[in-house]
């Protein structure tokens, strides 16, 4: 048998990974079934219904200001007074056009608008699927013994944890095709159904796919730092305990100390930033301590804009560097 076949086997054997991967199932079948349930069709019945709410908001509002003018009134010359304006007549009713019937319609699945989101959820919790399999299936291998065993059968360090990689790396790659399609899929006839597919052009469908294939690299990104941490520390503790290290020093220490420090930009210096970026494209950030001044719009926050090439830097960076760390001590550790 191949090494790569004897991979897989083992990857998909393990009773961890068919377990995280039925919970992540689970998940986004709960997604799903919720935003199905949370959103309707709109049609002239709707729209009717949510004119009406608008017009008797309007009226009641209206009549409020009646009796709160009336109200102005009778408190003048009494302590009362202070409580409302000099001119009672400062108090004036909403006109309609204060009063949007589209605010009042019901929730709708635009699926143009809202599948974006969908992705980056999908992308999300693969990518810690990835993550988390990735460091179990390397780590529990060192911790057990069996990466001793694996290489008495094939003395090959580097070839040995490259196939493991490499093995990983398909197999998620194979799953988060598959799956955005059937999500892709799913949310069109969430749309069908409980929303719209209008303006859906071949140049919408093509960013949905490119955001996707980005998707799919976040994923690939996870699993391998994921693998990578769990094969330097040959534990999987080890890649869990430096996540959740992670997690609590940079993005709640290290933010909190920037904000004390009044660093601009900062959550330029966190993850979840850079993740939006490469989803994106693009993100905006805004300093709210600094004002570039204008004349027409006055006192405006200085922006920052992470762009997907930089995040993918970022990204590739990590790959390699937590990557090469792996196979450099796997080639130059004693195994034992």
């Amino acid at each position: 048998m191949s090494l790569y076949k004897a991979e897989t086997r083992r990857l998909f054997k393990r009773r961890f990974t068919k377990l995280f991967l039925l919970g992540a199932v689970a998940v986004l079948a709960a997604v799903a079934i919720g935003i199905f349930f949370s959103n309707q069709k709109v049609g002239p019945e709707q729209i009717a219904a949510a004119k009406a709410d608008a017009q008797a908001q309007l009226e009641r509002d209206a009549q409020q200001t009646e009796k709160d003018k009336a109200s102005c009134e009778a408190a003048k010359g009494t302590p009362q007074a202070g409580n409302w304006p000099p001119d009672c007549e400062q108090l004036t009713p909403p006109s309609q056009e204060n009063y949007n019937y589209e605010w009042y319609m019901p929730p709708t699945f635009i699926l143009r608008e809202s599948f974006p989101d969908m992705a980056t959820t999908l992308a999300a919790l693969l990518a810690l699927a990835a993550f988390i399999i990735g460091a179990s299936f390397v780590g529990a291998e060192w911790s057990s013994g069996g990466m001793m065993n694996l290489l008495l059968w094939r003395p090959q360090r580097l070839k040995v944890l490259g196939t493991k990689l490499l093995t990983l790396l398909l197999s998620f790659t194979v799953i988060t095709v598959v799956a955005s399609a059937i999500w892709t899929g799913v949310f069109y006839l969430i749309a069908e159904a409980r929303g719209s597919t209008d303006s859906m052009t071949s140049g919408v469908w093509q960013s949905f796919a490119i955001m996707e294939l980005r998707g799919l690299a976040l994923v690939l990104v996870a699993g391998a730092v994921g693998f990578g941490l769990a094969s330097l520390g040959r534990h999987t503790a080890m890649a869990l305990g430096v996540t959740i290290g992670a997690v609590i020093v940079f993005q709640f220490g290290l933010g909190v100390v920037l904000e004390l420090a009044k660093v601009k930009f900062v959550q330029a210096y966190l993850i979840p930033a850079w993740i939006t970026a490469w989803m994106n494209k693009e993100v905006t950030i805004q300093d709210y301590n600094s004002c570039d001044f204008s004349s027409v719009n006055g006192c405006q926050p200085a922006e920052l804009t992470l762009t997907w090439p930089m995040a993918a830097a970022l990204l590739g960076g990590v790959f390699v560097v937590v990557t090469t760390a792996a196979m450099w001590t796997m080639r130059s550790r004693d195994i034992t």
